[in-house]
């Protein structure tokens, strides 16, 4: 049966040159390259016995999420205000204006539940896209869009794998339909060196975040060691 997307997939990139994931990789932020409480985290999400507990596996990737999102808190802009304590007055800094928070379902919804206790006053958009199987290549379909204005607004958009990078870049693209963001960010626990290398190609005005960058990608593009399917390891198995 024939598949439709309501949005045009992207054109099929040639895996990038050494150099280029080299230079890719000088430019991502990466929250586990030093021991810190976001190493356990990820620690557990890769252990296979402690995936099956389902509820931890969640609360492991909100955690991460909220670890990356102070990360990128850093990144903001900020407005001095003068506040009354109950003792004196003092100066306090407030976040000039709180991102907007997109990500893919459904496997991105606990990762994004994690930027969302952060910036907890922040938009959401939701992107439904999804690996089409048993294809020469892969490719992605996008079906379901919802977002606010992105006019010259800040984007963080989350999901917590990134593979070949292809779901993401094409999300991306198609919510510009929504306005154009002043700063980006796109943020992942665990990624491959091939799909960080599209990305930044692909998006060079993003700044890319993640917990982990892993080994490769095998012959059926998937990430090594990786952890698995997050969506079915956070929700269940689908058919």
């Amino acid at each position: 049966m024939a598949t439709t997307s309501l949005f045009p997939a992207p054109a099929v990139a040639a895996a990038p040159a050494a150099n280029d994931v080299a230079e890719a990789l000088a430019n991502v932020h990466v929250v586990c390259a030093e021991p810190s409480i976001a190493n356990h985290f990820l620690a557990e999400l890769r252990d296979r016995e402690v995936q099956k507990d389902s509820l931890r596996f969640r609360r492991n990737l909100q955690r991460l999420g909220e670890i990356i999102a102070y990360r990128i808190s850093a990144h903001l802009s900020y407005t001095d205000k003068v506040i009354q304590t109950p003792l004196a007055e003092t100066t306090g800094k407030l976040l000039h204006d709180f991102p907007i928070l997109a990500t893919v379902l459904r496997a991105g919804l606990p990762f994004h539940q994690g930027f969302l206790n952060y910036f907890d006053q922040s938009p959401s958009a939701f992107v439904a896209a999804y690996r089409i199987e048993g294809t020469a290549q892969v490719q992605v379909q996008v079906d379901y869009l919802s977002a606010p204005s992105l006019d010259e607004r800040v984007l963080i958009l989350a999901d917590p794998m990134l593979a070949t990078g292809k779901s993401l870049v094409q999300t991306y693209r198609a919510m510009l339909r929504f306005g154009m963001p002043r700063q980006v960010h796109i943020a992942a626990v665990i990624a491959s060196p091939e799909g960080l290398a599209y990305v930044a190609r692909e998006i060079p005005e993003a700044n890319l975040w993640v917990a982990a960058i892993d080994e490769r990608l095998n012959e059926h593009a998937y990430i090594v060691p990786g952890l698995g399917d997050a969506g079915d390891l956070s929700y269940g198995s689908k058919l």
